[in-house]
């Protein structure tokens, strides 16, 4: 290469960088946009689950954080809701390792467990499911329908069989 022709390389380098600085902002704000738009028009599952239903985040009765360990349990691990709360509930891992949160009857669970082992790499995203990166958080909001015993587990192999399960009482509102 000439000298000429690197200094133009140079110039052409430091224009399309200083570009480049302009223009992300301007991406990652539109981004944000469609993410708020989304956001307002998602539209509700009505589908009715045994343990409840998708809950609409403008109406949240409370908020219940939860804490995910890499010693396979929750904290809360007993959790006393109402028929009929919306609960926007707060997943945070506290772990290095993958952990998730769903919600279910004992006996989905187990079933759900069982399929995940046979299939370690199936991917699935319902409503009462929150999957949550090492050091993240997720939120979820459930409205429970229904009185009864239910419960909450994470169901990476090995983890619900180590005891990462916990319980949640709807009392008749």
């Amino acid at each position: 290469m000439t000298k000429r022709t690197n200094r133009i390389s140079r110039r052409v380098l430091i224009a399309l960088a200083t570009s480049l600085a302009f223009a992300a902002p301007a991406v990652l704000a539109h981004g944000e946009t469609h993410e708020k738009i989304n956001q307002a028009t998602k539209v509700i599952s009505t589908e009715e689950h045994p343990f409840g239903k998708e809950g609409d985040a403008k109406r949240v009765d409370r908020t219940i954080h939860i804490d995910m360990s890499d010693f396979m349990r929750f904290g809360p691990s007993d959790i006393t809701i109402r028929q009929g709360e919306t609960i926007k509930f707060v997943v945070a891992n506290k772990g290095k390792l993958m952990h998730e949160m769903v919600i279910g009857t004992r006996e989905g669970l187990k079933q759900h467990g069982e399929m995940m082992r046979k299939y370690p790499g199936m991917e699935h995203d319902e409503p009462f499911m929150a999957h949550v990166g090492s050091g993240k958080k997720e939120e979820m909001t459930w409205q429970f329908t229904q009185a009864g015993e239910f419960y909450f587990a994470c169901l990476l192999p090995g983890h619900f069989e180590a005891g990462m399960v916990g319980k949640i009482t709807v009392i008749k509102g």
